[in-house]
């Protein structure tokens, strides 16, 4: 699913323009970016849980060369699934049923 269609989902739904679907969208994003950029992990209950995992540098390879190159640390966000939807998405490819209608 793409953003676009998620914003046609939400204002099918909800009866409301794609316009405010967009809006809300929006808003839901910038602000999950903003707690992320905050190192604040986010937990959605029955969907999952986001947060920042911090990775140490390493000496890594150039594929092409094979020549050692030096990856420098960074900070990644990491999304660790929910019971809930790990369940929904496994009994869903079981039945071969889409999850939600």
């Amino acid at each position: 699913m793409t953003k676009s269609e998620l914003i046609e989902v939400i204002a099918e739904r909800q009866g409301i323009s794609k316009t405010r679907a967009e809006l809300v969208v929006n808003t839901i994003f910038e602000s999950m970016a903003n707690a992320l950029a905050a190192e604040e992990g986010i937990e959605i209950r029955g969907f999952g849980s986001f947060s920042i995992r911090e990775y140490q540098p390493y000496l890594g390879r150039n594929p092409r060369t094979r020549r050692p190159v030096k990856v420098s640390a960074k900070k990644l966000p990491f999304f660790k699934v929910g019971k809930d939807l790990k369940e929904m998405v496994n009994e869903s490819a079981a039945n071969g049923v889409p999850i939600i209608e």
